[in-house]
C-alpha cells in the first residue's frame, strides 16, 4: 500500500517538476527572464506553491538544456544565450536529424514505422485542441523514435543530445503564428518519404522541417527584442 502511495506522490511531483521547468522555459526563451537572473529556489517554490525539490527538479533539467547555469555562491543563473548561437544549434540539429531519418527509413523495422505513424496520428487532435504541451510531448517522442530506429545507439545519444539543448526554443516556436499546424504537416511529408522507403527524401524534409521551426523562432526572437 505504501509503495502505491510512494509512487502516486513522486508521479505528482514529477509533473509538477515538469510544470515549473514549462514555465521557466517559456520565460526564458520570451526574454521576461534575462541573461544573468539569480532563480531562487525558495522563491519559485512559493511561487509555484511547491516544495523545493521539484523546483530542484526542473531547475536540474534547465541546466541540462543549457538555460541556466550553476555557480559557485550565486546560485542557479539564466544562461547568456545569442541569436546566432540559437541558429547555429538548429543548424547543426537540423543535419543530425536528417541523418537519423534517413538511416532510420532504410533500417526501422514495421513495428517501429507502425509506432511512428500512430504517433504522428494522436497529434491531430493535439493541434486541433491548440494543446502545446501535448503536442511538445509528442513531438519529443517522435523525433526520439526516429533516433532509436536508426539502430545506432551512438548517432541516437548525439541527437538527444543536441535536442536537449534546443528544448526551449524548439517548444517555443510552436506558439510562432500557426507553426502547430505546419509543423504537423511537415511531419506528415516525413512520414509520406518513410514509407515509400525513400531515404533521401524523407532527410531533405526533415532537414526542411527543422530549418522552418530555426526561422519561426528567429521570428519569435525579433518580435521580442523589438517589444522590448
Amino acid at each position: 500500500m505504501s509503495t502505491a502511495i510512494d509512487e502516486e506522490a513522486g508521479q505528482e511531483r514529477s509533473l509538477l517538476s515538469d510544470r515549473i521547468r514549462n514555465a521557466l522555459t517559456d520565460e526564458i526563451a520570451a526574454g521576461l527572464l534575462a541573461a544573468g537572473t539569480a532563480l531562487d529556489e525558495q522563491h519559485l517554490a512559493e511561487r509555484f506553491g511547491a516544495s523545493r525539490t521539484p523546483v530542484r527538479e526542473a531547475l536540474r533539467q534547465l541546466a541540462v538544456s543549457g538555460l541556466v547555469e550553476m555557480r559557485p555562491r550565486r546560485g542557479v543563473v539564466v544562461t547568456r544565450m545569442t541569436a546566432e548561437r540559437i541558429m547555429d544549434m538548429f543548424e547543426t540539429s537540423a543535419e543530425i536529424e536528417a541523418m537519423c531519418v534517413r538511416l532510420a527509413t532504410y533500417r526501422m523495422t514495421p513495428l517501429e514505422r507502425s509506432h511512428l505513424l500512430k504517433l504522428h496520428d494522436a497529434s491531430k487532435a493535439m493541434v486541433e485542441a491548440g494543446d502545446y504541451d501535448a503536442y511538445d510531448a509528442f513531438n519529443f517522442e517522435f523525433h526520439e523514435s526516429i533516433y532509436r530506429a536508426t539502430h545506432n545507439d551512438f548517432l541516437a545519444e548525439q541527437a538527444i543530445a543536441v535536442r536537449t539543448r534546443l528544448t526551449a526554443f524548439r517548444r517555443t516556436q510552436l506558439r510562432q503564428d500557426d507553426r502547430i499546424v505546419r509543423s504537423r504537416d511537415e511531419h506528415a511529408g516525413v512520414m509520406e518519404a518513410i514509407s515509400r522507403g525513400d531515404g533521401e527524401e524523407a532527410a531533405r524534409r526533415m532537414r526542411a522541417h527543422m530549418l522552418n521551426a530555426a526561422s519561426a523562432i528567429d521570428r519569435y526572437i525579433a518580435a521580442h527584442t523589438s517589444a522590448s
